[in-house]
């Protein structure tokens, strides 16, 4: 199964968009599914619920990370090369769907939503077009750091 496949269908289980692209790469980040699942846990909704930046991209961000960041704070060549492919990322994501916002992408309202999540209904996946952007930022990473 492909990786963008893979992540959509996680979040058809019920991980948020964040963790639905982490979980689709814990085995090449050498990381158990539990762990992944936490760690990316928190930037469901554009970073819980505040509606900032998109889930599905800060987990293309933590997977690049894991696979291709650097550890050494004073390494300035590989930090640039880093933050180099974090923006083409999010360059590619935006030339797909115009922004990394999760708000804009949703078309909602300034500011943050309510705290509890809506419930995984077939009504909300018609409605809400997580699905594409989960498997856009899986398709992703994978074409620039999995090679």
């Amino acid at each position: 199964m492909s990786k963008k496949l893979k992540a959509a269908s996680l979040f058809r289980e019920g991980y948020n968009c964040a963790q639905s692209v982490v979980l689709a790469f814990a085995e090449e980040m050498n990381m158990d599914e539990k762990t992944a699942a936490k760690l990316s846990s928190s930037f469901g909704g554009g970073m819980g619920r505040l509606r900032e930046v998109c889930g599905a991209v800060s987990g293309m961000f933590l997977v690049a990370g894991m696979i291709k960041g650097y550890d050494c704070p004073d390494d300035d060549e590989r930090k640039a090369e880093h933050y180099r492919l974090i923006q083409s990322l999010a360059e590619e994501f935006k030339a797909k769907n115009k922004t990394i916002i999760c708000r804009e992408l949703l078309d909602l309202q300034e500011g943050p939503d309510y705290f509890i999540p809506e419930k995984r209904t077939e009504s909300y996946y018609a409605a809400r077009p997580c699905e594409k952007f989960v498997a856009d930022a899986a398709e992703l990473i994978e074409s620039y750091v999995i090679k």
